[in-house]
């Protein structure tokens, strides 16, 4: 049995001392719905109001998320987009191949890692990067086990380098890393409260839904996620949150179970 814990309590009517047992490897504290998510977060919201680049009040925003949710003793693994900095699939304007432009863009993703990881450490969470292609000496190659056991030890595991091979978004990146790890459910960022049936940024008549199945995106079009990647979560009952990672609290909320957003999943009500 494990030893109990001293802890004071301090405030108005609390200077006493209480006696509370430490949460056990491996589950959620106190006020938290999920054990082990995979949060998928846009490379292009860093950049804050600029359209490039690492803006540093938006960087410090994520990590102060991100520490809470592990405050609550929730096992988050990341996985961050590269748009910020170099988009592969915009690379043929400048004479850049597929290929390469893909290749380029995880070495975005590793670079925003970096600045993820040095962001949390200094906020006081732990954190690593584990990386589909590794740079010996700046990061590690992802290797499943090792990722659980520093999920388990309390680190927020970074995801860098997407799926480690070209024509494949950080979105499929996000759902495979999401099955690997045995993440319970994936939160997708956005700038948006959800899925639209439009654009509501230019069509003032969409319609956001609460919740979706997975044919329904995909036979829809709706462009929340490439087709591969939905199809992957499909294919493994991986549901999906799509929230408004702008709105302060709003990952809090969906762990401590008041949902916001849109729920994607096999049953869509």
């Amino acid at each position: 049995m494990p030893a109990l814990r001293h802890v004071r309590a301090r405030g108005p009517g609390l200077d006493r001392e209480e006696h509370s047992m430490p949460a056990r490897k491996g589950e959620s504290g106190a006020g938290a719905r999920y054990r082990r998510i995979l949060l998928k977060l846009s490379g292009e919201s860093l950049s804050g109001g600029t359209g490039f680049g690492i803006d540093p009040e938006v960087l410090g925003a994520m990590a102060a998320e991100v520490g809470e949710i592990i405050g609550l003793g929730v096992q988050t693994g990341i996985v961050i987009g590269g748009g910020n900095l170099f988009r592969g699939i915009s690379g043929g304007a400048s004479g850049v191949g597929r290929i390469t432009g893909d290749q380029m863009g995880m070495l975005a993703t590793i670079m925003n890692s970096l600045a993820l990881r040095d962001t949390l450490e200094s906020a006081g969470t732990p954190a690593r990067i584990l990386s589909a292609r590794a740079i010996p000496g700046v990061v590690d190659p992802f290797e499943r086990l090792n990722a659980i056991r520093l999920l388990e030890e309390g680190r927020a595991v970074i995801f860098a380098g997407g799926t480690g091979n070209p024509l494949f978004t950080t979105d499929s990146a996000a759902c495979l890393r999401g099955i690997e790890i045995g993440a319970e459910i994936i939160f997708k960022a956005t700038r948006v409260d959800g899925v639209y049936s439009a654009d509501p940024e230019r069509d003032p008549a969409a319609v956001k839904f609460d919740a979706l199945g997975y044919d329904a995106v995909i036979r829809d079009q709706l462009g929340v996620m490439d087709l591969t990647a939905i199809c992957l979560a499909r294919d493994h009952g991986m549901p999906i949150r799509v929230f408004d990672m702008t709105r302060p609290g709003a990952l809090r909320d969906n762990i401590a179970g008041e949902p916001n957003g849109t729920l994607i999943d096999g049953e869509g009500r």
